[in-house]
């Protein structure tokens, strides 16, 4: 699928909302990331932000408005090579109970 043509209409007010939430986690994320570097923040800082911000559920929603849209203006057969390839994606790795990877490689 050639997607470089292709257009998706979202509704105004669920863009406005996905890009809100983004413009707060990107501005926030670049201040801690500032913080951190100058050592002046932790890992617990980081993740009271994640959680007091409810960003997993935000960021959720955002995939769900985008998401909506892919499956109501595009074919099954387009959805299905667009969730391939969001299934390429970078995930972080559940850890729980064995070492963390070697991120070096």
């Amino acid at each position: 699928m050639d997607m470089s043509s292709r257009e998706i209409r979202i509704p105004l007010d669920d863009t406005v909302a996905v890009l809100r939430d983004l413009n707060e986690f990107v501005v926030s994320l670049d201040r801690l990331g500032s913080r951190q570097a100058s050592g002046t923040v932790d890992q617990h800082t980081v993740g009271t932000f994640i959680d007091d911000w409810d960003v997993a559920r935000r960021l959720a929603r955002a995939r769900h408005v985008i998401s909506v849209a892919l499956d109501e203006q595009l074919s099954e057969e387009d959805n299905a090579e667009i969730d391939a390839l969001c299934d390429q994606g970078r995930f972080y790795p559940d850890t729980v109970g064995r070492p963390f990877p070697d991120r070096s490689i």
